[in-house]
């Protein structure tokens, strides 16, 4: 076994013993890393705290050269997770943030911008800012890292461009836009209006054009009503924080 060293975003940690848990973290160096915590339940532990849900912590742990769980042997605390004013928006987006991180990312699959990503959108729910922004960001910026994310602005199925004007058929199954060609015969549709297709192609950029954009209520209500069938269908079951988001723009 070899000692390996990292920073992490705890995602999960659940019962094993009286006194020890089974962790799931998403590391910057190493990728998703499932681990036994000895001792993590005791109220003095070796860990002091460091494995709260959300937090981000320097971890030092014993890979495994088999199936078997790693052994965690060191958590120092870097940053707790304290949604800004107790607010639940702020708190359940987190906590969504940490599902997606767990449902999309398999073990040892190192992808240092989605950490990076996850960790400025945990701090920006942390500090109070709008939660539709920051979330649509993280949420687009996972799918390009993870390869997942639609053709927007050109059809999925022959590549030719297709205007973001009316209404424009998104087909899930071909994983992206489709043209007036195309369209005939595909399955899974949603119409995208030419204001949220427009959204979408601005906050999937890697610049930072998307910081300041206004969301209007009627445009984030169809966003996310388009990204929470996509993410079903990606996934193969709706991700249980869905219920908790809501469809407000602040």
């Amino acid at each position: 076994m070899s000692s390996e060293k990292a920073t992490a975003i705890v995602l999960r940690a659940t019962e094993f013993s009286e006194t020890s848990a089974i962790v799931t973290l998403f590391s910057r160096e190493f990728g998703k890393i499932r681990a036994l915590a000895k001792g993590a339940r005791r109220p003095k532990g070796p860990f002091e705290s460091a494995l709260d849900l959300l937090a981000v912590c320097r971890v030092v742990f014993l890979r495994k050269s088999s199936d078997a769980l790693d052994l965690l042997t060191e958590a120092k605390l870097e940053r707790r997770f304290r949604p800004h004013g107790g607010d639940l928006s702020n708190l359940y987006a987190a906590y969504y943030v940490a599902e997606l991180l767990n449902e999309l990312t398999e073990d040892y699959d190192p992808h240092p911008e989605l950490f990076d990503v996850a960790d400025e959108t945990l701090i920006a729910l942390r500090n109070g800012s709008a939660v539709a922004p920051v979330l649509l960001r993280f949420e687009l910026t996972a799918l390009r890292v993870l390869g997942h994310l639609p053709a927007w602005e050109t059809c999925a199925e022959c590549g030719n461009p297709v205007a973001a004007s009316g209404r424009v058929p998104f087909s899930q199954s071909a994983g992206g836009v489709v043209c007036k060609s195309c369209r005939p015969g595909q399955k899974q549709i949603v119409s995208l209006s030419a204001e949220v297709l427009t959204v979408l192609v601005r906050f999937s950029a890697r610049d930072d054009a998307w910081r300041g954009e206004q969301l209007g209520q009627r445009t984030y209500g169809e966003l996310r009503a388009a990204l929470n069938h996509y993410w079903a269908h990606l996934l193969g079951h709706p991700p249980r924080m869905h219920r908790y988001l809501g469809t407000s723009a602040n």
